[in-house]
């Protein structure tokens, strides 16, 4: 990691410097969700200026258009090009810090509701009725007093024994 830190110094100009090493972890830790936020929106703005600066320095090298003022096309954008990729570099560093502070409020906060709905089903009176019959507003059912239609043991199987006499009588006759 010290090499990383050798080609930021290198790349970056010293106002850049510190915001790149505030994402870097000893320091990406100690930071505030806010403080992250802010860092981010800087990050990602030098980030787009610089692809912004390559993408003209291309253009004006195939040349599509007019230089802009202070832009030339003899530039080369090699040095642009290593400077964006530490801009998003830090970038993720810190979208990856920004991700684990929400997950952990997202997290304290699910905890927090789940004791507090175990809390009041804790503190709730337990309704246990009464296992005997009880009276109930409305109308009840009557228990029927029709026998249902039972087959008797005498019946069960006299079908397909009916079946087995039949064949037996065809079978006698040939």
């Amino acid at each position: 990691m010290g090499a990383e830190f050798a080609a930021e110094r290198r790349l970056l100009s010293e106002e850049e410097l510190p915001f790149v090493q505030q994402s870097h972890y000893p320091a990406l830790d100690a930071a505030g969700r806010e403080d992250l936020i802010a860092l981010a929106r800087w990050l990602r703005a030098q980030r787009a200026r610089a692809r912004d600066i390559i993408h003209e320095r291309r253009r004006l090298r195939r040349g599509k258009g007019e230089a802009r003022a202070g832009a030339t096309g003899a530039e080369s954008e090699r040095g642009l090009a290593a400077k964006k990729q530490v801009f998003a570099r830090a970038l993720k560093r810190v979208n990856h810090q920004i991700a684990i502070l929400e997950a952990r409020t997202k997290r304290a906060r699910s905890v927090a509701a789940m004791q507090a709905a175990y809390g009041a089903r804790q503190s709730a009176t337990v309704h246990h009725p009464p296992g005997d019959r009880t009276p109930i507003p409305g109308m009840r059912t009557r228990p029927t007093r029709v026998r249902p239609n039972i087959v008797t043991g005498a019946r069960i199987g006299s079908v397909s024994q009916a079946g087995r006499n039949a064949q037996a009588a065809r079978d006698n006759r040939t």
